[in-house]
């Protein structure tokens, strides 16, 4: 079995021997000291990985690109204009016997509203609390 981390491997490896030595007696106390430095390990490459994601976005941001979008592909657009097209029959016809045409227009320029909203990127309003929410999140802390 190759392993991935030699140093890691050689700590175990030493752990390990310790306990051939002292005997079952301190083994809790070993495994707590491996567990610890595993522990260390682990913090220190998630550090590391989440100052390096948010370098890239930096530069992607002062390059003046958009910053990678989570949720706004092809795929979630197509969707919602698909949900919005599928709901339309029943506010069109709820419309209709409400309001007749007057209340079939009023209806269709809430679903192209609706739409145009969503494909601009939603409302200012939306974005700015989302954009707040982003900056006060527990990984900044």
């Amino acid at each position: 079995m190759e392993a991935r981390d030699p140093e890691l491997k050689k700590e175990l490896d030493a752990t390990l021997q310790a306990r051939r030595e002292l005997g079952p007696e301190y083994e809790s106390a070993l495994i707590e000291s491996f567990l610890e430095k595993l522990d260390q390990r682990l913090d220190s490459t998630t550090d590391r990985r989440v100052r390096r994601q948010l370098a890239e976005q930096q530069m992607v941001v002062a390059r003046g690109a958009r910053p990678p979008s989570t949720g706004d592909s092809f795929g979630d657009r197509y969707g919602f204009a698909i949900v919005s097209l599928v709901l339309a029959i029943p506010l069109s016809a709820i419309a209709v016997v409400q309001a007749d045409f007057a209340g079939l227009c009023v209806a269709w320029l809430g679903i192209v509203g609706v739409n145009a909203a969503h494909a601009a990127g939603g409302v200012p309003w939306a974005r700015r609390r989302t954009r707040e929410s982003k900056q006060s999140s527990d990984w900044e802390d």
